[in-house]
């Protein structure tokens, strides 16, 4: 099939003003862009959109600039669906961004269904710079197959997983039970080809898939991810049925993984020196997910992920203790970086892997890197892990949170730095302002205020009524700070008052004081609790 991108305009703007760095900080993905550069994709109240952070030389890491690339209000399209927080499903609790060469970076899209939510899959996005025409939307036909047998919650058409070939200028894409997507721009981004194929499983290869083609999920598994061997050019695809990969680059027969073969593989991921495999998988079982990290070192042996206490002793079923499921891996060297997080984000963080398994940070029973391990500095949810070229040339981390923008590292995962939109505050406490206005469940929010010299503050909350339901400080000693909160671990409301109890859902007023008789307002909205 032979179409020209349709290109739809955006709103493109080249702002660094005090405090904007991020379209919003609920951010979901990122993707390096080139050295010292990084492309970040948040969605707030609006649309959303990407920011492009350029960093300087140096530690800590700062932000010599920000670019915008924002989605007009009339766009109703965007690169995360509504139930990514909320779903049981784990191949849907992460969003794939990919290089993609000419193309760009490309990530799925999705679109307003009928009941009005970001939950219709519509094809995907591509982005290729910050100047006009650098972001597409690039719609997909959809071959609408329809099973005989049981099918999974799948969204019909979603993208789960993408594979760029580079020596080919093809883009593969997973699409759960439309099978597998071979985007095929050699000619050029006005002469593309598109083909759709599904795994037989029985004759072991790839079968074109014909448009309302009637199938059977036991004989063609959905696919829910695909990835491709750097050097060999072999496809991997994850599936419903196992794991397969490909025999050879120019052959269409597949071979199952022996280790996996009767699981559901929710994905894969390559990458490190040397080369790891890292797989999950994950079934339904007695109300909650049971899911399991797989990695290999040959593309071929498989092993469960060893979890180790403090002392290297090996703790069983570590990671299936709560229903965790992998929104991002990363690699550096012999390490992976896993970014993991239970349904509605009750907990989530990183997975450290070195050769032998997971690295507890602190004691036996803590593997996730959060908080207090300093990966964020605020109790936030932790949503995916990306990695970039830094402004020396090595390679670096990113991670981005529900909230809080994003983090980045310099070593490795040692230290980190976070990177959010710092709210424009008046002097002298003139102007409060709560990051973030709208605080999720559980959530939290940051008080951000203006101390011209060092002062000791009290922080009050107050209800619709202007009852008091909680003191976050009293007479605490801060510093001078012309930008925000000097303590981002103290000076934060959790949405809870004086007896630890979460507040309803509704606005409630910050109130901030100084011993210099300056008093400043605040107000944030909370969803309530869990």
């Amino acid at each position: 099939m032979k179409h020209f991108l349709f290109l739809i305009l955006f709103s493109f703007t080249n702002i660094f003003a005090a405090g904007e760095l991020l379209v919003s900080n609920y951010s979901f993905a990122t993707c390096g862009y080139s050295k010292g550069k990084l492309w970040v994709f948040s969605r707030g109240d609006a649309n959303g959109g990407f920011s492009l952070l350029e960093f300087g030389e140096g530690s800590p890491l700062r932000v010599l600039s920000s670019q915008f690339s924002i989605f007009e209000n009339e766009v109703e399209y965007t690169a995360v669906h509504d139930g990514i927080l909320s779903d049981a499903l784990a191949e849907r609790r992460r969003i794939p961004f990919e290089d993609a060469g000419k193309l760009g970076k490309v990530l799925p899209m999705y679109g307003i269904d009928s009941i009005g939510n970001y939950r219709k899959p519509m094809g995907f996005i591509s982005i290729r710079g910050i100047e006009e025409g650098g972001l597409s939307y690039i719609p997909l036909s959809n071959p609408e197959v329809t099973y005989s047998d049981t099918v999974p919650a799948l969204m019909d058409g979603a993208i789960f997983g993408f594979a760029y070939d580079s020596s080919s200028n093809v883009l593969w894409a997973a699409r759960g039970t439309s099978g597998i997507l071979r985007y095929d721009f050699s000619k050029g981004l006005g002469n593309v080809q598109e083909k759709s194929f599904v795994l037989n499983k029985k004759e072991k290869r790839l079968d074109t898939l014909q448009y309302a083609q009637k199938l059977r999920l036991a004989d063609y598994p959905a696919v829910l991810d695909v990835k491709m061997e750097p050097s060999s050019r072999k496809l991997l695809l994850a599936t419903t049925s196992g794991l397969w990969i490909q025999e050879d680059y120019s052959s269409n027969k597949f071979k199952s993984v022996p280790a996996l073969e009767t699981s559901r593989v929710t994905g894969v991921w390559l990458g490190g020196t040397p080369l790891q495999y890292i797989a999950e998988t994950a079934r339904q079982k007695d109300g909650h997910l049971e899911n399991k990290l797989w990695r290999s070192f040959d593309g071929n042996k498989f092993t469960e992920v060893v979890f180790r206490d403090t002392t290297g002793k090996q703790v069983v079923s570590a990671y299936d203790r709560s229903d965790y499921s992998v929104s991002g891996v990363s690699f550096i060297g012999k390490k992976a970086f896993v970014a993991v997080r239970a349904v509605g984000g009750a907990e989530s963080g990183l997975l450290n892997l070195d050769s032998l398994g997971a690295i507890p940070w602190e004691s036996e029973n803590q593997w996730l890197y959060g908080l207090e391990a300093g990966v964020v500095n605020r109790n936030t949810m932790i949503l995916s892990v990306g990695d970039w070229t830094l402004p020396n040339g090595g390679k670096g981390l990113s991670v981005t949170t529900y909230g809080n923008g994003i983090s980045v590292s310099a070593d490795s995962g040692k230290t980190w730095q976070p990177v959010l939109n710092q709210a424009a505050v008046g002097k002298n406490l003139a102007s409060i302002r709560m990051v973030p206005s709208v605080m999720a469940a559980d959530g939290e929010s940051l008080v951000a205020y203006n101390l011209s010299k060092e002062s000791k503050v009290t922080i009050e909350v107050f209800s619709y009524d202007m009852r008091k339901v909680r003191t976050i400080v009293k007479d605490a000693l801060r510093p001078a700070s012309a930008g925000r909160s000097t303590n981002a671990a103290e000076d934060i409301w959790d949405g809870r008052d004086d007896m630890g109890r979460a507040v309803t859902m509704g606005i409630y007023y910050v109130r901030v004081k100084d011993n210099h008789g300056h008093v400043g307002w605040g107000k944030v909205m909370t969803l309530g609790g869990r």
